[in-house]
């Protein structure tokens, strides 16, 4: 909501400027989002009045305005607007002026006739978001006077108000809480000195749905007269982005913005009897003022004469009954509306208004009648309106908030500090509350401590606990004086911190490559299974299922990929993190169990001849999957395995940590490749910390080596080679090619590396990478008796 700074000193003394304001509501928890002047502080904009006005001989939707500037001399104006009279008072920007939207003004022509300045609208002059017609004037202005002397600057403050504080949506009611936060004194609103006696007027107001209005109130004023709003009504609610409408819909806004209480007027000769506040019919329609027909239904609340609803319950008022120009005589209404009601009737209908905002967050029902005596006032002054010397109400006023008990002890421990009982009551007198009876209580979490019951005030039915009165004092207080406490506490990481960590770390990167993971049972059947041998067999097995405890997890895998496979499935890519029970003794052992087969996609390449079958998940798949797992120091070696025809060991630093291998082609499966590595080996490794590295500055320069080597050398042993003893300069090794064949009659295969230098702290010259790459060329010769290929 938007709040004037000048509204808001009529009711409370403020910090110097905006800022301060805006940072004592932020600490107060009220977030002040957006702060901007306003006023039309421009040179050169002066009050005129229109004498004369012709229409421009060469353009249909021109005039030709003769104004009165005060100066003696008449002014021509060419104006595109439709909205004024002749004798109307508006703004005129003399030549010279610059306005907000930075415009400047000249004598120029328009169609040929010369024009000696502008008349304004209201956006123009940066007043209103209004750019539909001139800004009419008040007739009381002074021809010649400044414009700045009818619209002085403001600041406007853009507050962010939460939910429970509809206190807060009213300048008074924000000044209320700035008051409670300075200390400053609060210049009450007058109090409501009308006689409600219970007396009604001939038509009378009834409450049929008094759930949903426990209280209604209707003011009947005669002889009004509608009109164009003084400028100072006009700018205080335009200054908040309220658009003008007339003097008698201003007043029920100003009155809205000002107290909080929304307050509606009805065209009283366009009534049908009585008032009565009911629930609507099923499929009851309403014409509304912003001139769209609703289905009503019976969750609606309505305010109806004997013959339709003239009115949706704190939403919005009729077209059919509104205040029009040739209004006499009005009904104002003032009323509590259940804040359940409105939020689900403006929400079903999809009608929020500035109103129902107000009423779904619950108003004051101690401001109703107040709000109706200002709004009377303002219709008797500004309108010359003639009030009933009663007032008509209906029903009851909704009770105050139940009191609420205090244990200054409590609120010492809740908040880390001890506030002397008397500031804490000083506090909360300043928010309205007041304190009914003091006593001393006892519980076992608290012991003896000192307790107060207060009286909550209307407006502030978001207070009820006693928390609730401790955060207002922490707001007051402020939450800078609690001295920060350090609960932190380092702890050392243990071994079950880094086991979690690699496992959480070997199952991110399995998923990411596309794996998911399975959970087999711990139990296997007698019957003889891959993997399964010398397993440990249980006394008492429950089932035949379930005989033997698990020495690899490769067994579980298999029988997933069976189970899967005779469901249809073209790709099988799962692993398992588990233990194991190692036979004889039936130690445990975390391993982790990887297992590929299948189709390498289950969709078609698209860019590609080839068919989703013609892409297998391999060897060097499950290979490159180990690799990307960041295990230090990791290498391959050829084994023998009892269960596996092509199988290589796994090594860490050359301690065997798993093994990777290709089973047996069968007809459920063709190609199953798995792996299982010992985590509780690599946990036994000493942790080493991560090290970051800058990201390049320098580039690379890249060569290729290619060479016939024996069959027998391994490509580890040629990147051993390559990179042992070590070059400074060089970065990466990377084979391309591989071609098995033979040379001279032995076995013999090309092989092709491309090799990567780099320094990293500047740029490397041709000279110093060929001096480099002729030593490695040099040395694969030498100790691998390569035939180097150039």
């Amino acid at each position: 909501m938007k709040f004037s700074v000048h509204w808001l000193r009529e009711f409370v003394d403020l910090p110097k400027n905006a800022e301060e304001i805006a940072e004592l509501l932020t600490r107060a928890g009220v977030e002040t989002e957006n702060i901007e002047t306003r006023g039309a502080k421009i040179d050169k904009v002066i009050v005129a009045q229109i004498t004369a006005s012709s229409q421009h001989p060469s353009a249909d939707r021109l005039t030709v305005c003769e104004v009165d500037d005060g100066s003696g001399t008449k002014r021509q104006i060419v104006c595109g607007a439709t909205n004024y009279k002749v004798g109307d008072k508006v703004p005129l920007a003399l030549p010279g002026a610059v306005l907000p939207n930075g415009l400047q003004i000249r004598k120029s022509k328009l169609r040929g006739v010369e024009s000696e300045g502008m008349l304004c609208s209201p956006i123009e002059l940066g007043l209103g978001e209004d750019a539909s017609g001139l800004l009419i004037l008040s007739f009381d202005a002074k021809i010649g006077a400044p414009i700045v002397d009818l619209f002085p600057g403001d600041t406007i403050l853009d507050v962010e108000i939460t939910p429970n504080r509809g206190d807060l949506l009213s300048h008074f009611g924000l000044a209320r809480e700035i008051a409670a936060l300075t200390g400053n004194k609060l210049r009450r609103a007058a109090k409501f000195d009308g006689a409600p006696g219970g007396r009604t007027l001939a038509r009378g107001v009834r409450i049929s749905a008094p759930r949903e209005c426990p209280f209604y109130s209707a003011w009947k004023i005669d002889n009004v007269a509608v009109g164009a709003s003084p400028d100072w009504l006009r700018a205080r609610i335009e200054s908040v982005g309220i658009r003008s409408i007339n003097n008698i819909v201003d007043i029920s806004n100003f009155v809205m913005l000002e107290l909080g209480q929304p307050t509606h007027a009805f065209d009283a000769d366009k009534l049908k009897g009585g008032i009565n506040v009911r629930i609507a019919r099923e499929g009851e329609k309403f014409l509304a003022l912003d001139g769209n027909n609703y289905s009503l239904t019976s969750e609606n609340l309505v305010i109806a004469d004997e013959e339709r609803a003239i009115a949706i319950g704190g939403v919005m008022g009729g077209e059919e009954t509104g205040v029009t120009d040739s209004t006499r005589n009005i009904l104002l209404e003032s009323a509590y509306f259940l804040p359940a009601t409105v939020r689900r009737t403006a929400r079903n209908l999809n009608l929020p208004s500035d109103a129902s905002y107000r009423f779904e967050r619950g108003v004051d029902p101690e401001m109703i009648l107040r709000a109706s005596q200002r709004a009377t006032e303002l219709i008797r002054e500004i309108a010359h309106g003639t009030p009933a010397k009663e007032t008509d109400v209906a029903g009851k006023l909704p009770a105050n908030p139940p009191d609420v008990s205090l244990s200054y002890k409590k609120c010492d421990q809740v908040l880390g500090l001890a506030i002397q009982p008397k500031k804490i009551d000083e506090i909360l007198e300043r928010f309205g509350l007041s304190k009914s009876r003091t006593s001393t209580s006892k519980s076992k979490s608290l012991g003896k401590s000192q307790t107060s019951t207060w009286k909550i005030p209307s407006y502030r039915r978001d207070l009820q606990r006693d928390v609730d009165l401790i955060e207002e004092v922490v707001r007051t207080y402020g939450v800078a004086e609690i001295a920060g406490t350090d609960r932190s506490r380092f702890t050392p990481s243990s071994a079950a911190d880094y086991s979690h960590d690699l496992e959480s770390a070997l199952r991110n990167g399995l998923v990411a490559h596309g794996l998911a993971e399975v959970r087999t049972s711990k139990l296997i059947p007698r019957a003889a299974i891959p993997f399964g041998g010398n397993a440990i067999q249980l006394r008492n097995p429950l089932s035949e299922d379930h005989v033997a405890l698990r020495p690899s997890l490769i067994s579980g895998l298999l029988v997933v990929l069976e189970r899967n496979i005779r469901a249809g499935a073209e790709r099988v890519a799962i692993f398992e993190l588990g233990r194991v029970f190692v036979p004889p003794d039936g130690n445990e052992e975390r391993r982790l169990g990887i297992l590929l087969s299948g189709n390498l996609t289950t969709a078609p390449i698209w860019r590609s001849d080839r068919k989703v079958g013609d892409f297998w998940l391999g060897f060097f798949d499950a290979k490159g999957i180990i690799e990307s797992l960041g295990i230090p120091e990791l290498s391959f070696r050829r084994i023998e395995h009892e269960e596996l025809p092509l199988a290589v060991g796994l090594f860490s630093d050359a301690v065997m940590i798993g093994f990777l291998g290709q089973r047996p082609s069968a007809k459920i499966a063709p190609g199953v490749f798995v792996a299982e590595l010992n985590l509780d080996v690599l946990l036994a490794k000493e942790q080493q910390a991560k090290k970051f590295r800058e990201i390049e500055r320098f580039p690379v320069i890249t060569r290729d080596i290619a060479m016939f080597v024996p069959e027998k050398i391994s490509h580890e042993n040629v990147v051993k080679t390559i990179k042992n003893p070590i070059e400074p300069l060089l970065d990466s090794v990377e084979v391309f090619d591989c071609y098995p064949g033979t040379k001279g009659g032995e076995e013999r295969k090309s092989l092709a590396y491309r090799l990567t230098y780099r320094d990293r702290s500047r740029t490397l010259t041709n000279e110093e990478v060929t001096a480099a790459h002729a030593k490695i060329r040099e040395r694969l010769q030498r100790e691998l008796g390569a035939e180097l290929r150039e």
